[in-house]
């Protein structure tokens, strides 16, 4: 196999995963089968496009595959002519062209998404079964993404597809009147597909530029279904302004650059306008929650001239507000970090041996890493190589793992 087919394969798998399945659950119901039936079409490409040729179109090229492999499993298996007629009539969705409305496109992946998150499922079920068919992320992935074992989330997933069976529960968007009691849930789903784009959880690449801008589609597609809910407005605003950094957070040769040394030249003018304008508008109905929050946090950012020109206190001070909103011990971490840029390393410092000392993040490479950055800025080199080696073996991408060599050739390890 050549490498121009390995990485066209891969790229294909990023994109198009969640499509195809989305689309071949809609059609047969089946969500084994849809699954199955995709990773055919993927093995299929392995074996047809080093002979072949790369497709035009690999996306349709495999929802094609994937479409007779589950065809001809539906005949194989007996299953009723009309539901075979039913697949055997499915049409590949045209392209969009560009600035076509997204609600004249069907949507198989939105559908989806607010099937996944069925209130009569628990929310842990909704997220993690949704990171599996519209991500594609392995069961491995997601259990450690839940701090729990293999079988244990592979053994949750096949619980919550046979309770989507047995309760029946539909495959669409539900009328507007039930839209409100699965937000949180959906919203809490957007959120994880872009964060896992935005800084992968494993693998080669930190970066997984298909699923921020699938996450981005599918915010703006939520919007305009919800135009009155400010926490959905507050999510894409948080989701561009983070992606108008995407350019400058690596280098060319693919190691992270920290948001201090990005070229802020580099960052998209107009997503941070967008974003600003969208947060603004949320703002407006005074009704605050986290996306908000983390907006304004991110816009802090993306609007300062200069790294200098950073307002720290302000972040802090919304990290404080967000903590309340969302207790969680990421937050603290992060509010760490921004009351060590505000009032010192020593103060910052403290609030995350506080939190070291809880275990909340434990097996979390970021704490060990943040512990070590204050250290250094302390001029404590011994205790901060001590503690970038922590995160380094926690790390769980390749780009991370080299920035935290190159710190830890900073702070004068051997």
């Amino acid at each position: 196999m050549t490498a121009d087919v390995e990485a066209a394969v891969t790229q294909a798998f990023r994109d198009e995963w969640g499509r195809i399945v989305a689309t071949l659950i809609r059609v047969t119901g089946d969500w084994d089968l849809a699954e199955e039936c995709t990773q055919d079409a993927f093995t299929a490409a392995l074996q047809r496009w080093p002979r072949d040729g790369i497709p035009r179109r690999p996306g349709a090229w495999l929802t094609t595959t994937a479409r007779n492999r589950a065809t001809d499993r539906l005949r194989r298996d007996a299953v009723g002519a009309a539901k075979l007629r039913e697949v055997a009539a499915m049409s590949l969705p045209p392209e969009p062209e560009a600035g076509q409305d997204d609600h004249a496109v069907p949507d198989d992946r939105l559908r989806l998404m607010f099937t996944c998150c069925h209130p009569a499922l628990a929310l842990e079920a909704q997220v993690a079964l949704t990171l599996r068919t519209l991500a594609g992320l392995t069961t491995p992935e997601i259990a450690r993404a839940f701090l729990v074992g293999e079988q244990t989330m592979a053994k949750r997933l096949v619980r919550a597809k046979q309770k989507i069976r047995q309760a029946r529960i539909p495959y669409r968007v539900p009328p507007a009147h039930l839209l409100p009691e699965r937000i949180t849930a959906v919203l809490g789903v957007l959120y994880l597909l872009f964060n896992e784009g935005y800084s992968a959880s494993s693998g080669a690449d930190l970066l997984r530029q298909g699923l921020t801008a699938e996450a981005i589609r599918l915010a703006r597609v939520l919007t305009r279904l919800m135009p009155e809910e400010p926490e959905a407005a507050g999510l894409l605003a948080l989701m561009l302004l983070h992606d108008a950094r995407r350019a400058t957070r690596l280098d060319d040769a693919g190691d992270v650059v920290t948001l201090e040394e990005q070229d802020r030249g580099g960052w998209d003018a107009a997503e941070i306008a967008e974003g600003t304008a969208r947060l603004n508008g949320a703002l407006r109905q005074r009704r605050p929650g986290p996306y908000q929050v983390q907006a304004a946090i991110a816009a802090c950012h993306a609007t300062a001239a200069s790294a200098a020109d950073t307002d720290w206190a302000e972040i802090a001070a919304l990290y404080g507000q967000l903590a309340r909103l969302v207790p969680s011990p990421v937050v603290r971490l992060n509010r760490a970090v921004a009351v060590g840029m505000a009032e010192g390393p020593e103060a910052g410092l403290e609030l995350v041996t506080r939190l070291q000392a809880s275990g909340e993040l434990a097996g979390y490479h970021l704490l060990p890493a943040t512990r070590a950055d204050l250290l250094r800025r302390l001029g404590r080199d011994q205790e901060a190589v001590t503690a970038y080696r922590e995160a380094l073996e926690l790390a769980r991408t390749e780009a991370e793992r080299r920035f935290l060599r190159r710190r830890l050739a900073e702070a004068g390890a051997a």
